[in-house]
């Protein structure tokens, strides 16, 4: 089944949002290092509820722990960006992918960029800068797990 995975977030309601996504989705979160805020359960419990008892989150000190985790394990790093050229729409997800969102304030940097083996964007209106991270991956999710799901035969 994909994955979810935010890159050093900066807003602590947008990662309580993103468990509380993953454990709806039954899909593993990764959440890398450093954060803009103190990781802090009262500080998540508004928007993840009580979800987070039923998300399965694993946290990276850095982005090269998580590097690390992905190379003994697989998978493959999609990385949602205005930046990209391709939207999600156009792709043929698989079941070992790694949907990942950047920073709110910056987006993801180079290292990032050139670490990811798909880069895919959501087609906006050209006023629109960008969507908030976890509607993003909300989107993206849906149609990775209807193909995967899909190939599946579920």
């Amino acid at each position: 089944m994909p994955q979810l995975a935010l890159f050093q977030p900066d807003i602590p309601q947008n990662v309580g949002a993103t468990v509380r996504l993953a454990a709806g989705l039954g899909m593993r979160l990764h959440l890398i290092e450093p954060f803009g805020f103190v990781y802090a359960a009262r500080k998540l419990r508004r928007t993840a509820l009580d979800y987070h008892s039923f998300a399965d989150v694993k946290r990276h000190a850095s982005f090269a722990a998580f590097e690390a985790w992905r190379n003994a394990h697989a998978g493959r790093l999609v990385l949602l960006t205005t930046r990209a050229a391709t939207d999600y729409t156009a792709v043929a997800f698989a079941a070992d992918d790694i949907l990942m969102a950047g920073r709110e304030s910056a987006g993801a940097p180079d290292e990032v960029h050139a670490a990811a083996e798909l880069r895919v964007r959501i087609p906006l209106l050209p006023e629109v800068r960008s969507l908030n991270v976890v509607t993003s991956l909300a989107m993206v999710a849906g149609e990775a797990l209807r193909q995967t799901r899909a190939a599946k035969g579920d």
